[in-house]
């Protein structure tokens, strides 16, 4: 089914979105593997495993729109050297995600194409996720101090 090419240029640009928040998650969850806070490694590494998910799903739309899913354009990384850094990172990048995504919806809404708008409106729903629970490691480590934070990731 040949797609409209605005809604192919959002998908696009929220597939780069994704792969970029893939390969920061990667880096932030093996920094915590090798710094051995296994919990926060964890969280990360699934919450990359989600983000790879949704470009699979980008990825098929795109395709079955009979666009081109472009996978070589990635936007800035930010990797944070330490773990309160990376948290802050990860949440900019979701709330830049949550924003895409709402901005993609209102252009599905528009040109009526409701296939796209149902399969944003689920990954946003996953993105609003992300930033809740890296707002509550935030929180953590306001309420409890960095030291004692990472202490409670080690196990």
């Amino acid at each position: 089914m040949k797609g409209n090419d605005k809604i192919i240029e959002h998908l696009n640009a929220r597939l780069a979105e994704e792969l970029t928040a893939v390969n920061q998650y990667m880096v932030h969850a093996e920094m915590c593997d090798n710094w051995r806070y296994k919990k926060l490694d964890s969280m990360i590494q699934k919450r990359a495993i989600d983000e790879m998910k949704h470009a699979e799903k980008l990825i098929a739309r795109i395709l079955f729109l009979e666009g081109r899913p472009i996978v070589s354009n990635l936007n800035k990384m930010h990797i944070g050297a330490e773990v309160p850094n990376m948290h802050e990172n990860d949440h900019t990048a979701e709330e830049g995600a949550i924003k895409g995504y709402n901005d993609s919806i209102r252009v599905a809404v528009e040109v009526g194409d409701n296939g796209t708008r149902e399969l944003l409106e689920s990954i946003l729903k996953d993105e609003e996720e992300h930033i809740d629970q890296i707002e509550a490691q935030l929180d953590q480590i306001k309420q409890m101090g960095v030291q004692n934070y990472l202490v409670e990731q080690l196990d």
